[in-house]
């Protein structure tokens, strides 16, 4: 590190476990960039607009945000992308001389692997787990580049649910159900199933061996998109495997979103073969450790 070089860093709640230093410090080092990627773990959500403010006066150059706070961050920016504007919920902030905008990288992120099957999603059901940020951007990118015939959000907390879609001004014209129960028939004939919360995350509070639904209504008609990426193969996409479901692993969409955080703080490409290689290496690593 030099006196010139760039802060880059992940905001979020005791989020260690993350891949998100390695990829993109990789990617800086590749380049040649005289950058530096690290992690911010805030425990009080009360102090989200104390690091942005401390963020601004420190001059570092952009965040990524995650759980549990991509919507907590966005009154305390100067703007908003058209992406994070539409969901209201904010996954990278670029500092642009003192103003802090947001963008939402997860919703294009999270399409990408999706696109191949297209054509078999689009006119059908699709489920979703969760009510948060996370959510908020499948939401968004199955509306815009899939068009299913509707959306069922699978959620704790129904009311709540209602607020986050409200606050986001969603408007499109997929329709969605919101459902706090599990409901067999719907999940079943499901075309995609979505785990977009923490449920299965190594590290994470609760049992790790659990899946947020029945593996019983796990079917080969399905993909199974989880958006957990640590472990690599979640207890989610192993029943799904199980079921001989399709399988999505949440780190497609970690390296998604990050290519295209990367290339709004560096106006550069991220060299995703060799990032992806190096993810990779590291993560068979930790599992052989855990192994042993």
């Amino acid at each position: 590190m030099t006196k010139a070089t760039k802060i880059y860093a992940l905001l979020g709640r005791a989020v260690d476990y993350s891949y998100s230093p390695l990829i993109h410090n990789y990617a800086f080092r590749e380049l040649g960039l005289p950058c530096h990627y690290t992690v911010f773990n805030i425990a009080d959500p009360d102090l989200v607009q104390e690091a942005l403010r401390g963020a601004r006066a420190l001059g570092i150059a952009g965040f990524n945000v995650t759980i549990p706070y991509k919507k907590t961050v966005v009154p305390f920016l100067d703007e908003l992308s058209e992406g994070a504007a539409s969901i209201q919920a904010v996954n990278t902030i670029v500092n642009e001389n003192g103003k802090l905008v947001g963008h939402n990288t997860d919703i294009e992120g999270f399409a990408a692997p999706l696109l191949p099957y297209l054509e078999s999603i689009r006119g059908k059901r699709v489920s979703i787990f969760g009510g948060g940020g996370a959510a908020l951007a499948a939401i968004e990118a199955f509306s815009r580049f899939f068009t299913p015939a509707e959306i069922l959000l699978f959620v704790r907390d129904p009311e709540k649910a209602r607020s986050l879609l409200n606050e986001s001004g969603y408007d499109r014209n997929v329709p969605i159900t919101i459902i706090s129960q599990e409901r067999p028939e719907l999940i079943r004939n499901s075309r995609v199933i979505v785990n977009a919360t923490p449920v299965g995350t190594r590290g994470g509070k609760g049992d790790s061996s659990i899946i947020p639904l029945d593996r019983e209504l796990l079917h080969p008609d399905q993909i199974v998109y989880d958006m957990v990426y640590n472990p690599l193969n979640t207890p989610l996409l192993e029943a799904a495997q199980h079921a001989g479901a399709t399988t999505i692993s949440g780190i497609e969409m970690l390296i998604g979103q990050a290519e295209r955080s990367f290339t709004l703080w560096t106006n550069m490409k991220m060299p995703i073969a060799a990032v992806r290689a190096a993810l990779l290496q590291e993560i068979q690593k930790q599992q052989s450790l855990i192994a042993d």
